[in-house]
């Protein structure tokens, strides 16, 4: 995301936001933010906005930064706003929550894998029952069938 469509979302100005982030630009590596070029600039504005009119006063005196997935979130962090403090919350709140399925995954896992071994010995003889029943279907197919021909 472009740092001004971030700004409108966290409820700030966007240089705010990027005075925020110049200030903290060591949580900022290169997966996380980088500055568009003027030809991506470019490319963005003419997608954004159809006609070459509305794209003509849109042109920019600093270049916006893009932000990953990862960025937004170390930049929800770095704001002091409102916004960026509920988001921040709730990214931390989603990461518990994660945690939390996790462990009971684990705990899901060891019991499948319990079930898998007590069932398995089940199934191989079910399946080495129908081998044998496609074995002997074979052995009776040129077989002539029984009964009166009318």
């Amino acid at each position: 995301m472009l740092d001004f469509n971030l700004a409108e979302l966290y409820g700030t100005e966007t240089k705010y936001l990027k005075r925020a982030v110049n200030r903290n630009i060591e949580r900022f590596p290169a997966d996380f933010m980088f500055q568009l070029t003027k030809e991506e600039y470019d490319q963005v504005l003419r997608c954004q906005f159809g006609t070459f009119q509305d794209y003509q006063g849109l042109q920019a005196k600093y270049l916006p930064y893009a932000f990953t997935e990862h960025g937004v979130v170390m930049l929800s962090s770095v704001l002091r706003s409102g916004k960026a403090i509920e988001v921040n919350i709730a990214i931390v709140r989603a990461f518990i929550t994660l945690r939390q399925y996790a462990l009971n995954y684990t705990e899901l896992s060891n019991r499948l894998n319990e079930l898998e071994k007590t069932t398995n010995s089940n199934f191989s003889e079910i399946f080495d029952i129908l081998e044998e029943l496609t074995v002997q279907k074979k052995f009776y197919e040129n077989r002539k069938p029984i009964g009166f021909n009318v």
